[in-house]
């Protein structure tokens, strides 16, 4: 077990922990998963209008739409840009469905629920989105999909950090910081 900058086992005692000061934290940081901080998966069907995703989006005030065929299965997502610049083109946004303006899969950043939050954050930095949809792999007909079964966005990650702060995570031995 480790305490601080001390280390103890049996019959060895305590002894010194050669690890920076700020070691601790990062370890810490390491260990958080994305499956403790998801939020609820905002979708819409391949076949709903532009101008019904308008209205989901801003019910539900989020910036990105997961598009889902039948079984939750992720086959695309479309943002607030993607939204907007449809609606300042001359196209009918109560005829046309968001399967025309989407973004497609593969081409679509995921996560999964066992991935660390950390790294899931890189994504959405180096990737520059609002959110990523968490997925479970699935096969159907010997072909690998994706079940979307929730939403990683940076306001969640905001939140980790300030419960973080907080010391909201663990058992008490480990929130001493």
């Amino acid at each position: 077990m480790q305490i601080g900058h001390l280390e103890a086992r049996p019959r060895v005692g305590y002894f010194y922990v050669n690890k920076k000061p700020y070691q601790t934290i990062i370890d810490k940081i390491m260990k958080l998963r994305v499956r403790d901080f998801l939020s609820v998966p905002v979708v819409v069907s391949e076949n709903t209008v532009i101008y019904d995703a308008i209205v989901a989006l801003f019910v539900n005030d989020v910036g990105t739409l997961f598009v889902v065929s039948e079984g939750e299965i992720l086959e695309g997502i479309v943002s607030r840009k993607d939204l907007l610049k449809t609606t300042l083109g001359k196209v009918d946004i109560n005829q046309v469905p968001v399967s025309v303006i989407m973004t497609r899969m593969p081409n679509v950043i995921t996560t999964t629920m066992e991935e660390g939050l950390w790294h899931a954050g890189r994504k959405i930095c180096s990737h520059e989105v609002d959110a990523l949809p968490v997925v479970k792999e699935i096969t159907q007909d010997k072909i690998i999909k994706y079940k979307v079964v929730g939403r990683l966005s940076k306001t969640n990650i905001t939140k980790a950090f300030v419960d973080f702060g907080l010391g909201k995570f663990g058992s008490e031995e480990e929130n001493d910081y």
